[in-house]
């Protein structure tokens, strides 16, 4: 395992681009790769994908390149992808069952296994084969089951009493959907998910007519 030497939260943000690539090119049946191929397929300079694969290793050989699925597992391992953690799902409108729909999850070894919501109407309903419980039954559902990761999708001012409950019964993952910007405690990793955040740079994107690479 290489160790992980303060590496740049925009160089971890690329590592799934990289792994979604070469999973393609895998499908594909592509066997190798040059950083200069690579970075027409992905629009990053191949000095780029070279510094940051260095991060890690680098994996290439000159001449050679990149072996596809060498390097595909390789930065699954740096994800910890083998690893198969269990998430749960606060808010069972519309964003909280996509989530729970979503197929490929299992691909990176997460598994939804509980649905949480105050709606009486959906408690006790299932969401692609997943039950919703009340969320009066949260506490009890994390402290008897193992849970990695909450995926927060209730409103703002729920959210933030939401992470505050799980955090206290020992949850260290949160995937924020909520439109705040969580405050936890140190040990807790959050990755907020701002839509709206998303759109507007999006936004500018088109009024300036550029990219962020």
């Amino acid at each position: 395992m290489v160790e992980h030497k303060n590496i740049s939260q925009a160089v971890i943000k690329r590592l799934p681009r990289y792994y979604r690539y070469l999973g393609d090119l895998l499908e594909n049946g592509v066997d190798r790769i040059s950083s200069s191929k690579l970075s027409e397929l992905m629009s990053i300079t191949a000095s780029q994908i070279r510094q940051d694969l260095n991060n890690f290793g680098g994996f290439g050989q000159q001449g050679y390149g990149y072996n596809v699925s060498y390097l595909h597992e390789e930065i699954g391992n740096i994800l910890e992808l083998h690893n198969e953690r269990n998430m749960i799902v606060i808010g069972a409108g519309n964003v909280g069952r996509a989530i729970s729909n979503h197929t490929d999850f299992y691909k990176i070894g997460i598994k939804v296994t509980a649905i949480f919501d105050n709606n009486l109407d959906a408690i006790g309903t299932k969401i692609n084969e997943i039950e919703v419980f009340a969320v009066d039954k949260l506490v009890e559902y994390i402290e008897n089951n193992k849970v990695d990761i909450v995926a927060i999708t209730v409103p703002k001012d729920s959210a933030v009493r939401v992470a505050a409950a799980v955090v206290e019964v020992g949850v260290k993952a949160i995937w924020n959907f909520a439109p705040v910007d969580l405050n936890v405690p140190q040990g807790i990793t959050v990755e907020n998910v701002h839509l709206t955040d998303s759109l507007m740079t999006l936004s500018y994107n088109m009024n300036n007519e550029c990219k962020i690479k």
